[in-house]
């Protein structure tokens, strides 16, 4: 398969920018950079696998030091590890075979999820007494959603972990961690489904993953120094309901 961006400078400027400015808010880029790589002509069966090496790389430093600080909930993350793991394999190989219309509505109303999430859901709203057990069906049940829609699309499913398991009255706090540990394994797991089926282009991912780490990465810092995480939330998701739309388009017409 062969992209139409004539400049090679273009993909990984994207994927840095992208990670930097969603890392302002404390989100993953893939979510955004896919539907990007969609829009400039790059096929969906490529965009998806460098959005997922992108959740890889980026996210697993976080979680390296979370384990290192040790916030990270092992026994209450476990289940959606295991079945986001085992799922996003399966979404990567349904992905090859369904309709492309089908993938792309998924994909707009995953976008248009997230960005309503992002724009309204607050976390604080769910102040109390914090669940404190370590159920095992429910997380599991959202992992194996979350995993699966990770390989189907490939974006980190951390904007569906994370709503609903403070949803299920689970500190926000520890749910981020979860998250930022999560999204690695399902990442890689369907990564290794899509670079089996043979949707690899080396050129296009490996500039792009770094890219999109340095970029997330400097972003991060920058966020911890000087801007409100909320504020920066509500533009990204204006952004994604804007990317929902420009998806949206060609099955409207």
């Amino acid at each position: 398969m062969e992209t139409t961006i004539i400049s090679p400078w273009i993909i990984p400027l994207l994927a840095f920018g992208l990670s930097f400015l969603f890392a302002l808010g404390g989100v993953g880029s893939a979510i955004a950079l896919v539907p990007a790589l969609d829009g400039l002509g790059v096929p969906l069966l490529l965009a998806k696998p460098t959005g997922l090496l992108v959740n890889t790389l980026s996210m697993t430093g976080a979680s390296v030091n979370n384990i290192r600080a040790k916030r990270l909930d092992f026994r209450l993350g476990v289940p959606i590890i295991v079945s986001s793991f085992i799922l996003a394999p399966i979404g990567a190989w349904s992905s090859h075979w369904l309709p492309q219309t089908a993938v792309i509505t998924v994909f707009t109303l995953f976008l248009l999820f997230s960005g309503l999430m992002l724009i309204f859901f607050r976390a604080g709203n769910f102040e109390g007494q914090y669940r404190e057990d370590r159920p095992l069906f429910a997380p599991a049940l959202i992992g194996a959603v979350a995993g699966y829609l990770s390989g189907l699309l490939g974006v980190g499913g951390g904007g569906l972990i994370a709503p609903l398991m403070i949803l299920l009255g689970f500190n926000p706090k520890k749910v981020a961690v979860i998250t930022a540990f999560v999204v690695p394994f399902s990442s890689l797991s369907g990564l290794v489904a899509y670079l089996a089926l043979g949707h690899i282009n080396l050129w296009l991912m490996a500039p792009a993953a770094v890219a999109a780490y340095f970029g997330g990465s400097l972003g991060t810092r920058f966020m911890h120094s000087r801007l409100k995480p909320a504020v920066v939330k509500k533009f990204l998701g204006v952004l994604l309901l804007l990317l929902a739309l420009k998806m949206a388009l060609p099955l409207l017409g």
